[in-house]
């Protein structure tokens, strides 16, 4: 039986390459949900513009915007097999969405990511600040809860009864690890897929400024601290 997959798109000021991630979604993917953040640029009209179900959250936050495409499949019909996250800035690549979920069908994983490996990474395509962001988080998650994650990375795929037994609370920089974070603690099972990753279309708006790579930092920080000590 062919899984039903759904596809959340968080963006913010992405204007530039909305349509070019949406278009690269494999057409097996049953819907792809756009959740236009508090976007001050043509990111709705251009995402309207394609096969996406265009959504609008005016409460500035990645966690916010993910929440809203959660709510908006809960009260549907039809309800998921799969949820993928992706980033609307092109700096992933869309096409290997189906290497991402191939473990949920194939294997019956839960949980995948899809790790950026310096390797396949495009030269300039991750900011230091992203690069230690990362060895950290997971260098503490190992720590603490002998994970084997070695990567943050946007692009993931869950199996949608399992994304709900998550219960996910946080609403802005935080949503990436809290999801890991509550993946090691319901002992999901889980694996990384290496995937390509580019130069993103436009700036970012966490790791191309200080404030947002300084709060990031924080939020990631908090949430692995307060889950060791629990």
């Amino acid at each position: 039986m062919r899984s039903i997959i759904k596809v959340i798109i968080p963006a913010f000021n992405e204007q530039n390459s909305i349509a070019h991630v949406i278009n690269d979604i494999p057409n097996m993917v049953n819907e792809v949900i756009v959740v236009n953040n508090n976007s001050t640029d043509k990111t709705f009209e251009n995402a309207t513009n394609t096969r996406a179900t265009v959504l609008t959250e005016n409460k500035p936050g990645y966690g916010y915007a993910c929440l809203k495409g959660m709510d908006y499949i809960a009260k549907k019909e039809s309800l998921p097999d799969i949820v993928v996250f992706l980033d609307g800035d092109y700096s992933d690549y869309p096409e290997q969405l189906t290497d991402i979920i191939a473990p949920i069908i194939n294997d019956n994983i839960d949980f995948v990511i899809g790790a950026r490996v310096k390797e396949l990474r495009e030269q300039g395509s991750m900011t230091p600040q992203q690069v230690f962001g990362n060895w950290l988080a997971t260098f503490l998650m190992k720590f603490f809860f002998r994970s084997k994650f070695t990567d943050l990375g946007p692009f993931r795929a869950i199996k949608y009864d399992k994304l709900l037994a998550l219960n996910m609370e946080d609403k802005t920089y935080g949503w990436t690890v809290e999801m890991q974070l509550k993946v090691l603690k319901h002992k999901m099972s889980y694996v990384e897929i290496p995937v390509k990753y580019r130069n993103r279309i436009g700036v970012s708006k966490v790791s191309g400024t200080v404030k947002g790579s300084v709060m990031a930092g924080i939020k990631i920080l908090s949430w692995i601290f307060k889950y060791s000590f629990k």
